[in-house]
This record gives C-alpha cells, structure tokens and sequence, in this order.
C-alpha cells in the first residue's frame, strides 16, 4: 500500500510539474507575442466615402464596426480594405450608391463594441459589417464575456432595423507567430468564441459568416501571401478574400430587405 501511494503521489507531482513547465511556456510566448506583434503606429487607410456615386437612387448606408479585421489595418490603400472592397461590390450588383462609414478600431476588443455601435447609430446604418473577436482571443478574454458584448451590440443594431452580418472570429491557431502550446490554446477559444458568436448573433436576428471555414484553409496554405508583413494581420489578398466569403450572405440580406421594403409598400393601407 505504502508503495501504491508513493506511485501515486510520484505520478501526481509528474502532472503539477508539467503543468506549471506549461503554464510557464505559454507566459513566455505571451510575453514574446506581445514583441512579435507590433502596436499600430499608424491608421488603416480612411475607406469612408460614397461608393458608385453617378448610380441612380438613394445611397444604402453601410458601417464597418469591429477591431483591425473590420479596418483594414495591414492593407496600403484604401481600395484594399474590406469595406471598400465591399462598397464597391454592393454598389455594383444592387446598381446604387454606398455610403460607407467605419468606427472599426485597431486593437478593439469585443467589450468596445458598445461605443461603435452609439457611433454607427448615428450614421443612420441600413446595415453593418461586423468582424471581432481576434483581440479577445490573444488578450485570453473569457469567451462568454466577449459574446455577450457582440449580442447587445446586434440586438441594438437590429432594433432600429439595421441588418447585421457579423465574420465570426477566425481560427487564430493559422498566425504564424503562434507555436505549440498557445496555439492550441489559441485554437480552442478562437473556436469557442466562434460558436458562441454564432449562436447568439443569428438568435438576434443577425447573419453570420464563418470565417473559420472559409478563410482558415486559405492562411495556412498560404501564409507568406495571405498575412501583411507583420505575419498577424491579413494582407491586401487576405482582406479580399475575406469580402468574398461575406459578400454573398451580404447581398442576400440586403436583396431580402429590399423584398421586404417592396412588399411592405405595395400592401394595402
């Protein structure tokens, strides 16, 4: 017995110190991320502006709201940024003008959505592009606190008739600076933050696209030309393929607001 015990109490303190070695790699590789991945020292490029200007009709007004996904941060030019990119190809296939505005801020977390929305609101958005989540994971913010912001933040939106589409968080574990054991780490709550984005923004009545799916392949096959220079943020390609998988989701909500808007104006008084 006293043997068995003295296994046991082996095999346990095996355990506690493998857990600590861990524990401390990953405070390492915190501490060197927080190196690797510089501070913006500059804005993303200023993409506001009316999109397909000499278009018939009134303008739909679109925000970007979000952290540095949502801005643009890593693209040169102001064309290259989602919401450009988005702008101009809403614009084309609805044959109207966009008004784009973007409160997206670098670095925000999913707890700063409260001021983007009070932001957006005041643009008088027919819908918003929302893309958070990324900062969440690398600060190790509890999911269920990041997705409870996003929720109020939708519902908001969605009461004054706003439509939403939101790219759920990306699967983080695809950064290059991220090694073995914080990318796993990285891995499970990207995912985690992502199901829960999910669930909530589509009961709020919002759409979302995940980004996981869609994108996630693309980054890790091809990380030298999807990643911008500091190897964390997407590239001018990375951005454009991340407006193409919303796109469609986008314009099948805007066709079906505008379905809605023709239907409720042809009813009878």
């Amino acid at each position: 017995m006293t043997g068995l015990l003295v296994g046991l109490a082996a095999g346990a303190a095996a355990v506690l110190v493998m857990v600590v070695a861990a524990v401390a790699v990953m405070g390492w590789q915190m501490i060197v991320i927080n190196k690797v991945i510089p501070v913006a020292e500059a804005p993303p490029p200023r993409s506001g502006g009316l999109y397909g200007r000499k278009l018939p009709g009134p303008a739909l007004t679109m925000v970007m709201i979000g952290d540095s996904f949502a801005a643009g941060y890593g693209t040169r030019r102001a064309r290259e940024t989602p919401g450009a990119l988005l702008s101009v190809a809403v614009s084309r296939r609805l044959g109207r003008p966009v008004e784009l505005h973007s409160v997206a801020i670098v670095g925000a977390m999913s707890a700063d959505l409260r001021h983007q929305v009070d932001a957006a609101l005041r643009t008088g958005p027919d819908v918003a592009v929302i893309y958070i989540g990324g900062n969440d994971v690398t600060q190790l913010s509890g999911p269920g606190k990041a997705v409870r912001h996003l929720d109020d933040a939708v519902k908001r939106l969605r009461e004054v008739g706003c439509e939403v589409i939101v790219g759920t968080c990306p699967d983080l574990r695809a950064v290059p600076p991220l090694k073995p054991p914080l990318r796993w780490l990285a891995h499970k709550w990207s995912r985690r933050l992502a199901a829960g984005q999910a669930i909530v923004v589509e009961r709020a009545g919002g759409v979302t696209v995940s980004l996981a799916d869609l994108i996630n392949p693309a980054f890790e096959a091809d990380a030298e030309r999807m990643f911008s220079a500091d190897r964390f943020h997407p590239s001018a390609d990375g951005y454009a393929l991340t407006a193409a998988v919303t796109l469609p989701k986008l314009l099948a909500t805007l066709s079906a607001q505008s379905s809605r808007v023709i239907q409720g104006a042809a009813a009878p008084g």
